[in-house]
């Protein structure tokens, strides 16, 4: 069990979308929010990728570049019987924040384009890009099977 990495998980998630939200209530300075939700943005796709993913449910993708300059998605797998010992709930808590969240700035991107506040768009298609990437990467370590995708059964 992880309860630590479970509350990170959804903190930077939630911090983000909360700061957006409530941003104009608490500062008048657009850099500094701005600024502040990247971060955050930022540190919930660092966590994400490279602890919360391995930890809560067994999953790790990467891009590697070869040799040759070419690039490469890596998507790697713990055993099933190591990841069967974590908790369901924890697994269903990490799927559900993983899905939720690219809807949740969907919905932002959609709204801040019809309310025409653009000088916020480029930070809800940060916040789009960031949440799909670990979506998709995640999505093709679940499903496997792809002749791209790389499955191993250990973490260094």
């Amino acid at each position: 069990r992880h309860p630590l990495a479970t509350f990170f998980h959804l903190f930077f998630r939630g911090s983000a979308i909360v700061t957006y939200l409530f941003c104009d209530w608490f500062s008048n300075s657009f850099v500094a929010c701005f600024v502040t939700i990247l971060l955050l943005l930022s540190f919930d796709f660092w966590s994400v990728k490279n602890v919360t993913g391995r930890l809560l449910v067994g999953l790790r993708w990467r891009n590697q570049i070869d040799e040759d300059g070419k690039s490469h998605w890596v998507f790697e797998a713990k055993e099933v019987s190591t990841v069967a010992a974590s908790s369901e709930v924890e697994a269903q808590i990490f799927w559900l924040g993983l899905i939720i969240c690219p809807v949740i700035w969907t919905v932002f991107f959609f709204s801040t384009l019809f309310s025409l506040k653009l000088k916020w768009l480029a930070l809800v298609i940060a916040g789009i890009s960031l949440q799909t990437a670990n979506l998709y990467g995640y999505i093709h370590c679940k499903l496997g099977g792809q002749k791209s995708i790389s499955r191993t059964t250990s973490f260094v």
